[in-house]
């Protein structure tokens, strides 16, 4: 005898139930004489699932599958984008890098040119003089038989300045040369500027091209008013060289 499994409105027959069915028309063709052309692949038409031992398998549909494509592109394109915009700072932070490196070491070569200029710059003791007594010329009237100097024409009073870089290391009385100053030059050698009328610096003052040291005068041995200069190799009396080539050899023309 054959049991049924009652089902809902909605629920499928149990396999009991589909069971008992199929052995029921298998009968009845039987009876009609024709359960001889059932071929037996119809018997097995319906396989449980339960019974084939394989795992079902999802199928996703086509829209889908491109929609997960779609999304996997984009996000790699975002990647791609992320890393484009941060390689494009990284250039753009070297390029800033270099340039202020460039503007660095312009502005240093700029101060080197500036320094090496400042250094290089000499001027005349006295603003559009001439000379009026030249070097080693001979006269009693200098302890050694000659002219250890040159003489600049000028009258009392008149600016007297600094020839170029320098720092004072005589400023006073010099005997001789009355009031005066000495200043070694940047480049080791020592000017002197004698018979001043006063002076206007220290010892140990750094001084510039073309900056007043004092102002012309009569004090010392002289005859009148006037600048005596001297360059020297060293700060004593003896050491001279000749000044005038001492001054064009530095661009001053006299």
């Amino acid at each position: 005898m054959a049991f049924t499994r009652a089902t809902g409105k909605h629920r499928r027959p149990g396999r009991v139930h589909r069971t008992t069915v199929r052995a029921a028309g298998v009968a009845a063709l039987a009876t009609t004489g024709v359960v001889g052309t059932l071929a037996a692949p119809a018997l097995a038409a319906e396989p449980e699932a339960e019974q084939t031992g394989l795992t079902p398998v999802v199928t996703i549909g086509d829209s889908i599958a491109d929609e997960i494509d779609a999304q996997a592109l984009a996000q790699k394109q975002a990647a791609a984008d992320a890393a484009a915009r941060e390689a494009a700072r990284e250039a753009a932070r070297e390029r800033a890098a270099e340039a202020a490196k460039e503007a660095r070491e312009a502005k240093e070569r700029a101060a080197r040119e500036a320094e090496r200029e400042r250094l290089n710059t000499f001027v005349a003791p006295i603003t559009a003089s001439y000379v009026s007594t030249a070097y080693q010329a001979g006269s009693s009237l200098w302890s050694s038989g000659s002219h250890t100097g040159i003489d600049f024409h000028a009258s009392s009073g008149t600016s007297v300045h600094s020839v170029g870089v320098g720092t004072v290391v005589e400023a006073g009385w010099g005997g001789a040369y009355g009031n005066q100053v000495v200043i070694r030059m940047h480049d080791g050698t020592y000017t002197q500027y004698g018979h001043l009328s006063s002076i206007g610096v220290s010892v140990g003052q750094a001084v510039e091209p073309g900056q007043q040291i004092g102002v012309s005068g009569a004090t010392g041995n002289v005859t009148g008013p006037h600048l005596h200069f001297e360059a020297r190799t060293s700060p004593e009396y003896g050491s001279d060289m000749d000044p005038v080539a001492y001054l064009r050899s530095h661009g001053v023309n006299v």
